[in-house]
C-alpha cells in the first residue's frame, strides 16, 4: 500500500495509464543494485530513488574525488575524500527517505559476486572496465537476475539490456553480454576516461536511461532493449538501435556452454 505521502510523491507516476497505482506499488517492491556510484550510477541512483524503488544497492570502493564532479552529480564539492557509498546514501535519503538504501563499500570480485547480485532484482552496471562487465553478466546469467549495462566514451555511449537466463517467444535463450562482444578489446586499445575524456551531461544522459530501462523493466512497459543495442552520438545527435542475437557458440547459454561458475575471473 502507498501512504498519503507517497500518492502525493508519485502523483505524476500514478495518473501514467501505463503505470497507475499496480506499476508504482511494484516499483516500490523492487530492489536494484547499481554497479558504481560514478558518472553513469549516479543520474541512475537519483531517478531509481525518485520514482520510488523501494530498496536500492550501491557497491563502489571508491572515494570522492575533485575530477569526478563534472559528471557525478550525486557527489557534491564537501564530499572529496568521502566513500562514494556514504555520500550516495545522504542524496538519497534527502531525495526520498522512503527509499531502503545498502552500501557496499568493496570492489565487485568474483568472490562476493553471486551474494552480491544474489540479494537483487535487478542489475544496472555502470562500471568502467571490461573486467567489471564481463564479471557482472556472467554473475548475472549464473543468479538468473536481468542486467541493464552501458558504456561510456568521450561522446557516445552505449545501452542494453540482458536476460540471457530466459527464453524468448521462440523458445530460445536471449542473447548474453558474450553474444554482443565476445572477447574485450586488447589492453591499451581502448583508453580510460582519466586518458580520453568524457562528456559530463553525456554521462547524466545514459545514466537517466538507464534508470528508465530499470522503470520499465519493472513495471512492465512499452518495448525493452532486450536483443537491441542502443547507441549514442553526441556529437552528430543521432540515436541508432542495432539488433543482436544468441550466438550458439556463446560459453553461457551457447549449444555448448563451459561456464558454470565465476572462477574464470578469479
Amino acid at each position: 500500500m502507498l501512504s498519503a505521502d507517497e500518492l502525493e510523491r508519485y502523483a505524476r507516476h500514478i495518473v501514467l495509464r501505463d503505470v497507475g497505482g499496480p506499476g508504482q506499488a511494484a516499483l516500490k517492491e523492487a530492489s536494484v543494485l547499481v554497479v558504481g556510484a560514478g558518472g553513469l550510477g549516479a543520474p541512475a541512483l537519483m531517478y531509481l530513488a525518485a520514482a520510488g524503488v523501494g530498496t536500492l544497492g550501491v557497491v563502489d570502493d571508491d572515494v570522492v574525488s575533485l575530477s569526478n564532479l563534472q559528471r557525478q552529480i550525486i557527489h557534491a564539492t564537501p564530499d572529496i575524500g568521502r566513500r562514494k557509498v556514504d555520500t550516495a546514501a545522504e542524496r538519497i535519503f534527502e531525495l526520498n527517505p522512503h527509499v531502503r538504501f545498502a552500501a557496499h563499500a568493496s570492489w565487485l570480485n568474483a568472490d562476493n559476486a553471486m551474494e552480491l547480485i544474489g540479494g537483487y532484482e535487478l542489475v544496472l552496471d555502470g562500471s568502467d572496465n571490461f573486467d567489471t562487465r564481463y564479471l557482472v553478466s556472467d554473475a548475472c546469467f549464473l543468479a538468473g537476475r536481468p542486467l541493464i549495462t552501458a558504456a561510456l566514451g568521450a561522446f557516445d555511449g552505449s545501452l542494453t539490456t540482458i536476460r540471457a537466463h530466459e527464453r524468448n517467444a521462440d523458445g530460445v535463450f536471449n542473447p548474453t553480454y558474450r553474444c554482443l562482444f565476445p572477447e574485450p578489446p586488447p589492453p591499451g586499445t581502448v583508453p580510460a576516461c582519466a586518458e580520453a575524456g568524457v562528456m559530463g551531461a553525456l554521462a547524466g544522459v545514459l545514466g537517466s536511461m538507464m534508470a528508465l530501462e530499470a522503470i520499465r523493466e519493472i513495471v512492465g512497459f512499452g518495448e525493452g532493449l532486450v536483443g537491441r543495442l542502443l547507441m549514442i552520438d553526441a556529437r552528430a545527435m543521432r540515436f541508432e538501435t542495432l539488433r543482436y542475437a544468441r550466438d550458439p557458440a556463446n560459453p553461457l547459454n551457447g549449444d555448448g556452454p563451459v561456464i558454470a561458475d565465476l572462477s574464470g575471473h578469479r
